[in-house]
C-alpha cells in the first residue's frame, strides 16, 4: 500500500469496479422508467414530443449529476482515496484534453463528410437557437464527466488493481457497452460501436491514468453529434443547429441509433484505436 493512502472499505478492486457498475446501471434504469424514454418506438421520430423530451432531458441531468456523485462516494468512502486519484491529472491536461477534443471532432466531421460524399445524408435547413444550444452544451459536458468519472476513472482504474490493464479494459468496455444497450434505437452494429468506444476512451488511461483524454474526446464526440450536426446521441433526438435527412441504409447511416450505429463509424473508431495504440506502446518503450 502505498504511503498516506488508507486502506480501502472493500478490498478487491473489481468487487468495488462492480458494485459501482450496478449501482450506476440500476439510476440509469430508473430514469429511464421514470422518463419513459424506454416505451418509445424509436422508428417513429413523432413520438419525441417536445414535453416528452424536455422529461427525458431533465431525467438525464438528475441521473448524470448522481452518477457524478455516486462516483465521487465510492472513491471516497469505499476507495478511502482523493477524488483526483481517479484521474484528474493536470500536469500533462493541456496535451491530452487537446489530443482527445480533436479526435472527436475529426472523426464525426470525417464520418458526416463520407455521408455526405455518397448521397446517405443531406442537410435541409438551420436553426439557431441559443437555449437550445446551451442545453445540449451543458448535458454534454455533464454527461461526459460523469461516464468518464464513472467508468475509466473508477470502473477501469479499479479493474485494474485485479488483472493486467488489457484485460481491465476489455471488461470495462463490455461494461460501458452493458449501460447503454438499453437506449432506444440499439443495434447489433451500435453495440459492436460502443464496445470500440469504451476501447478507446480508456486506452490513454491505461497508459498515463489521466482522464482528461476521455472526458474531452467524449465531450466533442457528443456535442458535434447532437446539438450540432443533428444526430440521434444514441437514440436520443436533440434540439440542433442543423437540420439532417438520411438516405441511406441503416446499417450505414445508423438509422435511429444516430452515426454511432453505423459501420461508418466502426471503421473510423477501429483506426483510431489502431493508431492511438502504436503512439502509446511507441512512447512506452521510447520511456
Amino acid at each position: 500500500m502505498t504511503p498516506g493512502i488508507s486502506t480501502p472499505l472493500i478490498k478487491q478492486g473489481w468487487l468495488r469496479a462492480v458494485l459501482l457498475y450496478v449501482a450506476f446501471s440500476s439510476g440509469g434504469l430508473l430514469a429511464g422508467i421514470a422518463s419513459g424514454l424506454f416505451t418509445l418506438n424509436p422508428a417513429d421520430s413523432t413520438a419525441f414530443s417536445q414535453k416528452l423530451l424536455n422529461r427525458v432531458i431533465l431525467a438525464l441531468f438528475i441521473f448524470e449529476l448522481a452518477g457524478m456523485g455516486l462516483a465521487i462516494i465510492f472513491r471516497r468512502y469505499i476507495d478511502r482515496r482523493p477524488v483526483k486519484s481517479l484521474g484528474f491529472q493536470w500536469q500533462p491536461f493541456q496535451r491530452d484534453a487537446l489530443i482527445g477534443f480533436c479526435l472527436g471532432l475529426a472523426l464525426l466531421g470525417t464520418s458526416t463528410l463520407l455521408l455526405l460524399g455518397t448521397h446517405n445524408l443531406e442537410y435541409t435547413d438551420a436553426h439557431f437557437a441559443a437555449a437550445d444550444l446551451f442545453t445540449g452544451l451543458v448535458l454534454m459536458i455533464l454527461i461526459a464527466f460523469t461516464e468518464e468519472m464513472v467508468f475509466r476513472g473508477y470502473i477501469l482504474n479499479n479493474l485494474m488493481e485485479s488483472m493486467n490493464k488489457w484485460a481491465a479494459l476489455g471488461v470495462s468496455a463490455v461494461l460501458f457497452t452493458m449501460a447503454h444497450g438499453s437506449n432506444p434505437g440499439i443495434s447489433f452494429i451500435a453495440v459492436i460501436n460502443l464496445f470500440l468506444a469504451g476501447l478507446l476512451l480508456g486506452i490513454n488511461f491505461i497508459y498515463t491514468r489521466n482522464i482528461w483524454f476521455a472526458i474531452c474526446f467524449h465531450f466533442s464526440w457528443n456535442f458535434l453529434q447532437g446539438p450540432v450536426l443533428g444526430y440521434e446521441v444514441s437514440g436520443l433526438p436533440l434540439q440542433s443547429v442543423l437540420q439532417p435527412a438520411l438516405n441511406g441504409p441503416w446499417w450505414i447511416t445508423g438509422g435511429a441509433f444516430g452515426v454511432e450505429g453505423s459501420f461508418v463509424a466502426t471503421g473510423l473508431l477501429l483506426l483510431a484505436l489502431l493508431l492511438l495504440y502504436a503512439a502509446y506502446e511507441k512512447q512506452s518503450e521510447l520511456g
